[in-house]
């Protein structure tokens, strides 16, 4: 089971002040196969990294570290099935347009002729369930449904127990939780607003283990979507 969790402020934060946080729910969450993040730029884009080895071990967290933004993403890797441990399937996911990244935790149940379509179309490159829900996403991401809202269209779409996390071009940030396995939790640690898994713990063992620190503490309803504003305060998705 992966983690993952987004992130954003009213003001510019260092993403390595959430760094002490990322490695406890990786080390608590059972994670430490791949990990990736990504994070609106000072540009206005959205930029990204992936690892296939643990985020603890891996080199290239100093200098991500130590980039500013106000919105971000971040991805812990347990696949369910080892046999997806490549790049191709390391989250999250970016939008080939730009328009958003996104990742998932879980499984998505009913992919099997979603990914024989996308690949006839050369659109597959891993392995994993994930990238077949994110080739979705970019097909319904133009439609009159507001971003937020696809996420428990693509849960209803493919089934399964699915938490999923997105990040817009315009530093939006969503979180839907759809796995009764793995509760998601908004909270807060001090300027920065969270929404993150929860350590595949049915309980609220993330808050003694992962963020013993954390205020605003509040559990997302199985099926509900929430976003995180510019100050970084949780409100239900329209």
């Amino acid at each position: 089971m992966c983690e993952h969790y987004v992130a954003r402020a009213d003001e510019p934060f260092r993403l390595d002040e959430l760094w002490s946080f990322t490695d406890r729910l990786e080390r608590y969450g059972i994670a430490g196969f791949g990990w990736g993040a990504a994070w609106m730029s000072a540009d206005g884009h959205i930029n990204s990294h992936r690892a296939t080895c643990a985020f603890r071990d891996d080199l290239g967290r100093e200098a991500i570290g130590a980039v500013e933004t106000n919105a971000a993403l971040v991805h812990l890797r347990r696949p369910s099935k080892l046999s997806t441990l490549g790049l191709a399937d390391t989250q999250p996911f970016d939008d080939p347009a730009g328009r958003f990244s996104f990742s998932h935790n879980g499984d998505l149940r009913d992919v099997r002729s979603w990914r024989a379509r996308f690949r006839a179309a050369g659109r597959i490159h891993g392995r994993a369930d994930t990238e077949v829900g994110a080739r979705w996403l970019e097909d319904a991401w133009d439609s009159q449904t507001r971003p937020p809202a696809l996420l428990a269209t693509l849960h209803e779409t493919f089934g399964g127990q699915a938490n999923l996390s997105l990040l817009s071009a315009d530093g939006a940030v969503s979180a839907y939780a759809g796995n009764t396995e793995n509760p998601v939790f908004t909270f807060r640690l001090g300027k920065i607003g969270l929404a993150s898994t929860g350590i595949y713990s049915l309980d609220r063992s993330i808050f003694r283990y992962v963020a013993p620190g954390a205020a605003e503490r509040k559990l997302i309803r199985i099926g509900g979507t929430i976003t995180l504003n510019r100050h970084g305060v949780a409100a239900v998705a329209s």
